[in-house]
C-alpha cells in the first residue's frame, strides 16, 4: 500500500511539473518600447502582419531574418498560447492565435528592432 502512495505520488508531482512547464517558456521584458513578451532566452518575441489566425507565412529568407519561436517536444500550450504547425511539421508557440517570432537582429533581452520593421512586424505583447 505505501508503494502505490508514493508512486501516485510522483506521478502527480510529474503532472504539476508539466503543467506548469509553459509558463517557464515565456518572459516579460521591460524595453524603451513598454514590457514585450519574450521566449524564456529573454529575447524579444515579433507577429507577423501577413500572417492569418493559427497559420504562419514566414518561410525561407523570411524565417532566416525572423526565426520562428519553436515549442519543445514536450511543450503543452496553456492560457493564450497554442501551437501552429508549420509545413515540415515543427510547432510553433502563437499568442491568441498570432504565430510568434525573433528577429535575427536581436542581440540581448531588451532589443527591439524589429519593431515597425515594413509596417508589417510589431511585438508582440503579453496576454
Amino acid at each position: 500500500m505505501m508503494k502505490i502512495s508514493i508512486l501516485a505520488a510522483a506521478a502527480l508531482v510529474a503532472f504539476a511539473g508539466a503543467a506548469s512547464a509553459g509558463t517557464n517558456t515565456f518572459r516579460t521584458v521591460d524595453t524603451y518600447d513598454g514590457q514585450v513578451l519574450a521566449g524564456q532566452n529573454g529575447q524579444t518575441l515579433y507577429s507577423y502582419d501577413k500572417d492569418a489566425r493559427d497559420i504562419s507565412t514566414c518561410y525561407g529568407s523570411c524565417a532566416d531574418a525572423w526565426p520562428p519561436y519553436l515549442a519543445g517536444p514536450s511543450a503543452q500550450p496553456f492560457s493564450k498560447y497554442s501551437f501552429v504547425v508549420r509545413k515540415d511539421g515543427q510547432r510553433q508557440w502563437a499568442v491568441n492565435g498570432e504565430p510568434l517570432y525573433f528577429r535575427a537582429n536581436d542581440n540581448k533581452p531588451g532589443d527591439v528592432t524589429g519593431a515597425g520593421v515594413s509596417n508589417l512586424w510589431k511585438v508582440a505583447r503579453p496576454a
